[in-house]
């Protein structure tokens, strides 16, 4: 089963380590939506659960965080 995540790159990590991880995610069957090259280092994917593992196990590493992709709103009152 695959879910949606964003995945957040310590700042140490060069651009083509962030590539080529975005590359996996696309060869392991999922899918890389969009890229924030520009304001973090990281992409919002698709990822299959056998893949998401492998990712998880670099937190601490390279990887600076994994979460859920989710529709944020707000609402206030006047």
């Amino acid at each position: 089963m695959s879910g949606n995540y964003i995945v957040v790159f310590k700042d140490h990590v060069p651009q083509s380590e962030i590539d080529k991880y975005a590359n996996e995610v696309n060869q392991n069957g999922g899918n890389v939506g969009q890229r924030y090259d520009n304001v973090l280092k990281g992409f919002s994917a698709t990822i299959p659960e056998s893949y998401l593992q492998r990712l998880q196990s670099f937190q601490d590493s390279i990887i600076d965080y994994i979460e859920p992709d989710s529709i944020v709103t707000t609402q206030g009152k006047q």
